[in-house]
């Protein structure tokens, strides 16, 4: 299993001076990929733009969007962007979308929620169109990186996977909770006649040390739309090493592929802190 880390750029107010130094040190420090999360209504930085910026400051560490909310992108523009995204920075993106899971997000684009299921397939569809037509242009760097990994947890969200995707991105939870969706995941590849297997990937929120408390303070606000459900996601916090490290060890066991560590707070000794911890259970 290979881990990455997220870049703090979903925490509102991140500086981005701080973001350069996270993914030029992330790159140091040997994990697998930089992350970004995808909002509108929010106070995050835009994941494309801040994926181009560590692009620009790194040279071999992967970088993924997990996820980014692609109906709310027009196709041809989305085509565009990812494209250009992956050639500057040397064929290194990982692509995942997802429809969001907020209303708020679709109203402030002007956007019909309820078709963007609908929607996003259709994306998927016609992205590799789109990619190969040189009107549009330019095309990804590497063939094998145009098929993108897609997130959900509804049915419709798995039958989307196995049909146009290379793998599954996983919300979040415990170890449990993603067996659970990894099962359906490979359930849905295997009805839709893929061979080979989904390409599995995590992630979990973690916030070490004295900054547990800011750490549980911003989950709680990020999920506030879930109501009660909001205090349990912030429980399930990575706050100690002890923790972070039976994460690890049990998202291996459920098969995951690639784990991704989410800062639950901007500060860049969360990276030195993590660093050793994901080399003592034998990765990335």
């Amino acid at each position: 299993m290979r881990i990455g880390i997220a870049l703090p750029t979903g925490i509102p107010g991140t500086d981005p001076d701080l973001t350069l130094r996270w993914a030029k040190r992330a790159e140091e420090l040997g994990f697998s990929h930089l992350a970004a999360i995808d909002r509108i209504a929010y106070g995050n930085d835009e994941p494309l733009v801040m994926l181009a910026a560590a692009a620009a400051v790194t040279r071999r560490i992967r970088l993924a969007t997990t996820i980014l909310i692609a109906p709310l992108r027009p196709t041809a523009v989305l085509a565009k962007q990812v494209a250009s995204l992956d050639r500057v920075s040397g064929g290194r993106l990982v692509l995942g979308v997802g429809i969001g899971a907020r209303r708020d997000d679709y109203d402030a684009a002007g956007l019909p929620v309820a078709e963007r299921g609908r929607r996003l397939s259709e994306q998927l569809a016609d992205l590799r169109r789109r990619w190969e037509d040189p009107a549009v242009g330019p095309a990804p760097t590497d063939q094998d990186r145009r098929p993108p990994r897609v997130g959900g947890g509804s049915g419709p969200a798995f039958a989307r996977m196995a049909r146009y995707a290379e793998g599954y991105i996983h919300g979040g939870g415990p170890p449990r909770a993603f067996a659970r969706a990894a099962d359906r995941a490979r359930a849905a590849w295997a009805h839709a006649e893929r061979p080979g297997r989904p390409e599995l990937w995590g992630q979990s929120y973690v916030a070490l040390g004295d900054a547990a408390a800011d750490g549980v303070r911003y989950l709680k606000d990020y999920y506030a739309f879930t109501g009660p459900f909001a205090e349990r996601i912030a429980s399930g916090l990575l706050a100690t090493p002890e923790a972070v490290v039976e994460q690890i060890r049990g998202y291996r066991e459920a098969g995951c592929d690639e784990l991704s560590l989410v800062p639950a707070v901007a500060e860049i000794g969360q990276l030195e802190r993590l660093a050793p911890l994901v080399a003592d259970v034998g990765a990335p």
